[in-house]
């Protein structure tokens, strides 16, 4: 028997944690599942090809919201060259809406709902006996005697005796590996899934211990743990960070997404301890408005929340990635932008700007006519307009959205726009009208280099502040260079040519592969930094940049 497993993934580096999680759940039967892992970049006849080509006798596919339309495209087209094979689905994308797909898709044979592992273990189980018996398969959806059937959900699994899902690692060796020590959360959040569970499960910290150290031992890149709020028993939580600063192979980095006003003293003093880059935190702030916090049943102790990211921030050792979603209730644009100015004071290493999904299953599905909420009718569900913002609003902050990807979390302009934030009210107005700028001048979109964008970014300051011109044009040129040493020198750069005889004779001084500039719009005299490329900033990978006189020092 062969069952075909397969996965499309949001980018190359992704990887399917579900997938290589029942493949495992599978035990020994498991030798009869094979794993297709593709992109939603490849071209649906590629898949289709790939698919046709494994000639699967059962055919299952994950489904998310980044994919579900891909899949359904899928499931029509292998119907038609696979005849007879039974195609599965599962994964969050279609666990709520179970008969509805039936309905629409023929094609399908069923559907598992929630918690995978134990169903696809039954689900294997029955093709490999060759008994289609699916009745007591917990959470499962299928036909019997043309009617749906929706089986009931089965008693949450006990996380400790799952079976570990990566068997080796040689195909993650560029790629995140992904993994859970825990399930459920303890939160309401009404945007969120991990509300409708309650109960939190924990693996049992012996076995996890060893599998962070065959991640260890492995030397892989990065480990993502999906745990919902992953410090939200400060024991378990403490553990692993104890663990892994004491095992710590100077290469590995953990993500972790958190709650950060739930930490405690001994974790903060813990993390001040920890390698840069041993770890990062994902936090999701989503909104400083008390009624908006309120209506989505959300708990978070702001102050607090600031104290301890501000505390991190100044450790310089953890990137801190905090989070924003756009379209909740009672948020309008004067508040988001609050909420913007706000979570930007505190210094994060990316600020994301998210807007509002409504995903099927999660309590917010059921409140859209209470607050007015329209979203698209196809995935990702993203929010159109609300009671209180409209569709020009979110084409609004979408704008501002790309401006803070491309200047403030690619770290490529830091020098620059900390002194263009000194000509503006505030962080949001700064990147509001740099969105309107690429507006009236029509340079939105992805298409420029990075390059391009220094010089963009230098006719905008001419607009708003030329007489300070020649210092932009020196800062902007300390970003350029903190990133990489320039083959040649950028068009927005100052001319050097005067400095040259002094510039040879640092260099000759120095050594020829690092780079000297001179300053020359901060004083009577220049100011000579050396760019040194063979040390870098571990966190935002700048060259170490020192004044001429104090370098080596």
């Amino acid at each position: 028997m062969r069952i075909l497993l397969t996965a499309i993934n949001a980018k190359y580096i992704h990887s399917n944690l579900a997938v290589y999680s029942l493949k495992a759940a599978a035990g020994e039967l498991g030798s009869h599942v094979e794993l297709a892992e593709f992109t939603i970049n490849h071209r649906t006849e590629e898949i289709l090809g790939e698919i046709y080509r494994r000639r699967p006798e059962v055919l299952l596919f994950s489904c998310y919201i980044w994919n579900i339309e891909q899949v359904k495209e899928l499931v029509r087209e292998c119907a038609q060259i696979l005849p007879g094979v039974p195609i599965w689905l599962g994964g969050p994308e279609v666990s709520f809406c179970a008969g509805a797909l039936l309905k629409e898709y023929p094609e399908l044979t069923g559907i598992l709902r929630g918690e995978g592992e134990e169903s696809f273990r039954l689900l294997v189980e029955s093709y490999v006996a060759g008994v289609l018996d699916w009745s007591r398969i917990p959470g499962a959806a299928f036909r019997l005697s043309g009617e749906i059937c929706i089986n009931a959900p089965g008693a949450p699994l006990d996380m400790s005796a799952l079976p570990f899902p990566y068997e080796e690692l040689g195909e993650f060796s560029h790629r995140i590996i992904y993994y859970e020590s825990s399930r459920g959360c303890p939160f309401s959040c009404s945007y969120c899934l991990s509300s409708v569970e309650k109960q939190v499960r924990f693996r049992d910290l012996s076995l996890v211990f060893e599998e962070l150290q065959y991640f260890l031992d492995a030397r892989v890149q990065q480990v993502k743990f999906v745990d919902r709020t992953f410090n939200c028993n400060h024991g378990h939580a403490l553990a692993i960070w104890t663990y892994l600063l004491e095992h710590d192979n100077g290469v590995t980095n953990f993500h972790f997404e958190i709650g950060a006003d739930l930490l405690n003293e001994e974790e903060l003093e813990l993390m001040a301890r920890m390698r840069p880059g041993l770890i990062q935190l994902e936090i999701g702030v989503q909104s400083v408005n008390p009624k908006t916090i309120g209506a989505i049943h959300r708990r978070m102790n702001l102050q607090r929340l600031k104290s301890n990211v501000e505390r991190i921030h100044a450790m310089g050792n953890i990137h801190q990635h905090l989070d924003l979603i756009a379209g909740l209730p009672y948020e309008d644009y004067e508040s988001f932008a609050c909420s913007f100015d706000e979570v930007f004071d505190m210094k994060p290493e990316q600020l994301q700007l998210g807007f509002l999904k409504v995903l099927k299953g999660a309590p917010i599905h059921q409140e859209t006519k209470t607050y007015g909420i329209v979203c698209r009718q196809k995935p990702p569900y993203e929010v159109l307009y609300t009671d209180w913002l409209s569709f020009s609003d979110i084409l609004q902050l979408k704008a501002i959205e790309e401006m803070v990807e491309i200047y403030y979390n690619s770290h490529q302009f830091r020098h620059t726009l900390e002194k263009l934030l000194e000509e503006f009210p505030s962080p949001f107005r700064l990147f509001e009208a740099l969105a309107a700028f690429y507006e009236r001048k029509g340079e939105q979109g992805p298409h420029h280099s990075r390059l391009r964008r220094y010089e963009i970014l230098l006719e905008f300051i001419r607009e708003v502040h030329g007489e300070e011109e020649e210092r932009y044009r020196e800062l902007l040129t300390i970003d350029a260079y903190l990133r990489e040493r320039l083959k040649s020198r950028p068009a927005f750069a100052s001319d050097l040519r005067r400095f040259q005889p002094k510039l040879r004779e640092i260099l000759n001084q120095v050594g020829k592969q690092k780079h000297v500039e001179a300053l020359s719009a901060w004083g009577e005299e220049p100011i000579y930094l050396i760019f040194d490329y063979e040390k870098r900033d571990p966190l935002t990978k700048d060259a170490f940049v020192s004044p001429w006189k104090e370098y080596g020092a």
